[in-house]
């Protein structure tokens, strides 16, 4: 049974692809430098879909484990919140703070694109893009908080809640990662995403769609109050497909390394969630 994971999936193909031509995922990839696999696995080096791992046989020296995903993840947090902390305390205004906030949202979503398509498991990238997240939520949260009181553990609050609840949904089968609830999130998400994007742009230059605004005491308006509750929803559905990636990978065998692909799918997740969330508290108590 194929999994419904589109990065699962697109794994599959590249080592279908690297059978016929002779060679192993990971020459050119994100994977390179884990040694030839075994021949019980396949060029793949993990087995075909719908059969576990074979047992004794590790071709890129240790398999993945939920232990290795909670503790990435939770490494990760740390990071995001001693970068905001930092921001916080040092970055609070003038024009290095805006600098500094400018500078960290570009850059992060760079890394976010970079990262997510080329399916990097570099941990250094993926601790960078924490760090400038960091200094990001550290900036802004403090602009909210200034404004209004209170609002940023709220935030934090909405986000946790949000998220174990979405564990607790996908754990008892409630919602499950079927390719049409993939295809179905993932145009959604690519539709928030990019409506905020151009937004966003047309911001820079004084417009405004009415859909985000940006700053504390700006008045959101009908339109922009729907706009987060849906961009919350598909926030909090994408982290079904976060958690099936990381079961999928922990039933095929995949390397350890790859725990930091799925470790980075989570904290992008939490901080998506956190903005929207903060966001429409903003909308809210204005």
């Amino acid at each position: 049974m194929r999994s419904s994971n589109p990065v699962l999936t697109k794994l599959d193909q590249t080592a279908t692809e690297e059978r016929r031509s002779g060679g192993w995922p990971g020459s050119q990839g994100s994977y390179q430098g884990y040694g030839e696999a075994p021949a019980a696995y396949g060029p793949s080096g993990y087995a075909p879909y719908g059969q576990p791992p074979v047992a004794g046989v590790q071709p890129f020296g240790r398999a993945m484990t939920l232990d290795d995903v909670v503790t990435r993840t939770i490494g990760l947090v740390i990071l995001v919140v001693l970068a905001a902390g930092f921001s916080w305390a040092f970055l609070h205004n003038g024009p290095v703070a805006t600098a500094a906030a400018v500078g960290s949202s570009i850059a992060g979503l760079v890394l976010v694109f970079v990262i997510s398509f080329r399916r990097v498991t570099n941990p250094a990238l993926i601790m960078l893009y924490a760090v400038l997240q960091g200094v990001l939520l550290g900036i802004v949260s403090r602009a909210f908080e200034r404004v209004y009181p209170g609002i940023v553990i709220q935030a934090v609050v909405g986000t946790l809640a949000v998220f174990l609840g979405m564990a607790v949904l996908y754990k008892f089968r409630v919602l499950r990662a079927t390719p049409r609830f993939a295809r179905w999130v993932i145009g959604a998400l690519i539709g928030v995403v990019g409506l905020s994007l151009v937004n966003w742009i047309l911001h820079l230059f004084g417009h405004n769609l009415g859909v985000v605004y940006y700053g504390p005491g700006q008045h959101g308006g009908t339109f922009a109050i729907v706009f987060s509750l849906v961009a919350i929803a598909v926030g909090a559905l994408t982290f079904i497909l976060d958690f099936d990636l990381v079961e999928q990978g922990i039933r095929h065998g995949l390397p350890e390394r790859f725990a930091w692909y799925c470790a980075f799918g989570l904290i992008v997740g939490l901080i998506y969630l956190y903005w929207q969330i903060l966001r429409l508290l903003g909308y809210l108590r204005n």
